[in-house]
């Protein structure tokens, strides 16, 4: 029986929906996909996550912590998680992304970023993994292995390979420096839902202990819109200050805090970086090459700001030069 036999099979089997009709609601940058069918007045989202190559555990897990602490994670209405199937809560059709073309971005950002206080307060040490150096480290090695050299065809040079090598032991020990809370991983525009309750929080089955600053990247410098510089200082600002009142652990100072946030975000986008050039070779995604230049802009915006990732902007600006030469497609 292919998957979408058995998945047709469970929903009326197990879940009492038979002879549905399943329309594609959504897909990601993995092997999951989502369909949306009509249950009587209301509409319900089907997950299929098709082992070995997903595990819906974490997903399960994950939305049971979330709703447990007030946020508005889908509800998992049933599970076959030997065979990679959920029948979920539907949030919607409207992401933030979408939202943006006709609604105002403030009313929207502060809630989202008043979420996010609520989520890194949760107690999560025992449920998800650490974001611990070593995986930090691996994820920064997809900029130079799938970006510079399999995207632009610029592997690094001896010289560059030291600068490298340099400039990723600063980011990961500033990485993990930082205060330690749950992290999305991917808390942008695309994961979040606009909805009552509001926001809505999709795609948190990756979810790590890690930088406190790392989620607030993730929406500020978000990979698929651009925001100007003072609306994101103004709205980190007001995140450092209600994640002081609740006990998040973020830095005293807002200049240490804004640093903090720089760096984590260079580490996050050149991993970005490596990430889209990967779903464009390997997997066929060609998508995701057209937020390249935003998310390259940011990383050198903020290399060029500090002394010790100067080395680090040029190899960054090499690589701008290539995609303005037209050579990275």
């Amino acid at each position: 029986m292919n998957r979408p036999e058995a998945l047709h099979t469970w929903l009326a089997s197990t879940c009492g929906f038979p002879d549905v009709t399943l329309t594609v609601a959504s897909s990601d940058a993995s092997f999951r996909q989502y369909f949306r069918f009509q249950a009587g007045a209301r509409t319900l989202i089907v997950m299929d996550a098709p082992p070995p190559h997903e595990d819906c555990r974490p997903f399960v897990t994950m939305a049971g912590l979330l709703r447990a602490g007030g946020l508005h994670a889908p509800e998992v209405l049933a599970a076959d998680l030997e065979h990679g199937f959920l029948l979920l809560e539907d949030l919607g059709v409207v992401t933030y992304l979408d939202a943006l073309a006709t609604q105002a971005a403030d009313p929207l950002y502060r809630s989202a970023l008043h979420a996010l206080c609520t989520l890194q307060t949760l107690p999560a040490a025992h449920v998800v993994p650490v974001y611990d150096a070593a995986r930090l480290r691996a994820e920064l090695e997809l900029f130079p292995s799938w970006y510079l050299d399999r995207h632009l065809g610029r592997p690094l040079s001896a010289d560059d390979a030291q600068i490298w090598q340099r400039s990723v032991a600063v980011l990961v020990d500033a990485c993990v420096a930082q205060g330690q809370v749950l992290v999305h991983r991917d808390y942008h525009s695309r994961n979040l839902m606009v909805c009552e309750p509001g926001p809505g929080l999709l795609d948190f089955q990756d979810a790590v202990i890690g930088p406190v600053t790392y989620d607030a990247v993730s929406l500020l410098r978000d990979a698929y819109v651009d925001f100007e510089e003072d609306q994101q200082i103004d709205w980190l600002v007001r995140w450092w200050e209600e994640a002081r009142a609740r006990a998040v652990p973020v830095a005293e100072d807002f200049g240490t805090c804004y640093r903090d946030f720089e760096w984590v975000g260079v580490q996050r986008q050149l991993k970005v970086l490596g990430i889209f050039a990967r779903l464009h070779h390997r997997d066929g995604k060609s998508a995701y090459l057209a937020s390249i230049p935003r998310v390259l802009r940011y990383a050198q915006a903020a290399c060029e700001r500090y002394r010790e990732l100067r080395p680090l902007s040029r190899l960054l600006a090499a690589s701008h030069d290539r995609l303005e030469d037209g050579l990275s497609f």
